[in-house]
């Protein structure tokens, strides 16, 4: 989890038309990430359950995202967060998400784009946010951003509504992430740095490090 995802999904918990239960895909909280990668007290008194496709710290239920086993209509909300690039059939995935959201239900996703390969078990793609609003298409309204460079961000983030949005909501939201944009432009040097050491392998890292310098 980085810090700028969490930021995100704190302005769409509060000022968009959350829905519960909210159901995270990816939960599993990797070593290091303990407690803050837990998003529970941002949807607090909320039915949260966290999901994932082994077992371990945050993961409620394991469930494959290619097939949910879950009934149709069945969650409020659901978050994919840093997610995506680790699953082989993404529209499969996003169409899945899409089936278990109940009616007026909200997606919300990030992914990475400028980040080394981190491999949590396999690490497939890199996604423009372009690429979001293809796969955000089967939903009713969409919305998808993303932070840093214009020509190379480091991330991008999107959301899908299962319905329709309300205009004073969407206009709050809108205006929060305009300032998340701008403070996220260029993450903190440490932060990155610290990121990248936790989420990549140390030979990716060496390879990373020589491109860097050529």
């Amino acid at each position: 989890m980085r810090r700028w995802i969490k930021e995100f999904v704190k302005i769409c918990a509060e000022a968009l038309p959350v829905t519960e239960p909210v159901y995270e895909f990816g939960s599993l909280q990797v070593p290091g990430q303990e407690d803050f990668a837990d998003l529970r007290p941002i949807f607090a008194g909320m039915e949260y359950v966290g999901c994932d496709m082994r077992e371990g710290p945050g993961v409620d239920r394991v469930l494959n995202l290619h097939n949910i086993d879950l009934p149709s209509e069945t969650a409020g909300t659901v978050l994919l967060l840093d997610t995506l690039e680790h699953v082989e059939f993404v529209r499969r995935a996003v169409e899945e998400a899409y089936r278990i959201l109940k009616p007026n239900g909200m997606l919300v996703v990030s992914s990475v784009m400028k980040f080394p390969i981190h491999a949590y078990p396999y690490d497939y793609w890199r996604f423009t946010p372009e690429a979001f609003k293809s796969l955000l298409r089967p939903f009713d309204f969409s919305f998808a951003g993303f932070a840093g460079n214009e020509r190379f961000p480091h991330t991008v983030v999107g959301i899908g509504f299962k319905g329709p949005v309300p205009q004073e909501q969407m206009n709050d939201f809108v205006m929060r992430f305009e300032d998340w944009k701008k403070r996220w432009r260029r993450p903190p040097s440490k932060v990155w740095k610290a990121l990248v050491k936790l989420v990549t392998h140390p030979l990716s890292l060496d390879v990373y490090k020589k491109f860097r310098r050529n």
